[in-house]
């Protein structure tokens, strides 16, 4: 381990071994119904992973509460708690959303009333119209297919403490925001906040979504097995969600063996390999946390930032 390094380093092992007070509080079909499509995450990653990485993230809630506690005397304010925004970032297919879930139901049950929501920024992707419009239906997902001045104001209002916000729906099977439904979202304790773009950096904006987040995670892969895992997760959903006719991707249903594989392996290589070394890997420095996946799906090594 450099000893100058940005993070202390843990191995799976070291990891496992440090405290995690709270019992398991999740049962394996609580886990098994949080578990993304062809996540294979197995069972025991819940404790060795996921509950030191509670307790660690509880400790830091409350000492959040603690010094804004403080912070309110002195200033003699009397404000009321801010919700505690944490960030969630990495590659399609890299098992962000698994990630969110999990640590959205356990931090839940850290204590009784506790109010932990979550949100993805899929929600905050321009309508299809839109992207067809500017010709940007080949770059869903990159930065600028995205009404990040939205999503900035809805973070802004949370951490405003703002007593009850909206969010946009995106649904995937028609692949576009649901423009007759919200998401509301009151005075959470916690809020996760999901998506590919959480920690980038861009012209469109001097204010970035990150800079309203009190911890970040970024979930990462060799990209390879990332690959691997968004090839076996898109056969998964032709003999699955693509069936629907009323899903975007019904076109693909009919799609078998090489064919499949290689129309898969094209979309990740046309777009979804572009957007991960232009705009999601070069945020993975500006996480407080790397959690490090081997090609089992498994947290082999964790970062912590100093």
């Amino acid at each position: 381990m450099n000893p100058y390094s940005l993070y202390y380093e843990f191995d799976r092992q070291a990891w496992s071994g440090l405290p995690a007070t709270a019992p398991l509080r999740i049962t394996m079909e609580e886990f098994e119904q949080l578990k993304g499509l062809n996540d294979k995450v197995p069972f025991q990653e819940v404790e060795e992973i996921y509950l030191p990485l509670t307790r660690f993230l509880d400790l830091l809630v409350e000492n959040a509460r603690t010094l804004h506690r403080t912070s309110a005397s002195f200033l003699q304010n009397g404000a009321e708690p801010v919700p505690f925004i944490i960030g969630i970032a990495g590659s399609v297919a890299v098992g962000k959303s698994t990630t969110a879930r999990l640590l959205q139901l356990l931090l839940s049950r850290c204590s009784e009333y506790r109010n932990v929501e979550l949100i993805t920024t899929d929600g905050f992707l321009f309508p299809n119209r839109v992207l067809e419009e500017r010709g940007l239906m080949k770059r869903k997902g990159f930065p600028e297919s995205y009404d990040i001045k939205k999503l900035l104001r809805f973070i802004r209002d949370i951490k405003a403490g703002k007593p009850v916000v909206h969010a946009p729906v995106y649904s995937h099977l028609s692949y576009d925001i649901v423009s007759d439904e919200v998401e509301t979202i009151r005075q959470p304790d916690i809020l996760i906040v999901e998506g590919i773009n959480v920690l980038q950096v861009g012209k469109q904006s001097q204010v970035f979504v990150s800079d309203f987040f009190d911890y970040s995670i970024y979930v990462d892969a060799k990209e390879e097995d990332i690959e691997q895992w968004y090839v076996e997760r898109f056969r998964m959903l032709r003999e699955t969600a693509f069936l629907n006719p009323k899903s975007y991707f019904h076109r693909f249903a009919e799609l078998h063996g090489e064919e499949l594989v290689a129309t898969a392996s094209g979309i990740w290589r046309d777009i979804n390999a572009v957007n991960l070394h232009e705009n999601i890997l070069p945020t993975k420095g500006r996480a407080k946390m790397i959690l490090e996946k081997g090609a089992s799906h498994a947290v082999q090594r964790v970062f912590v930032r100093k």
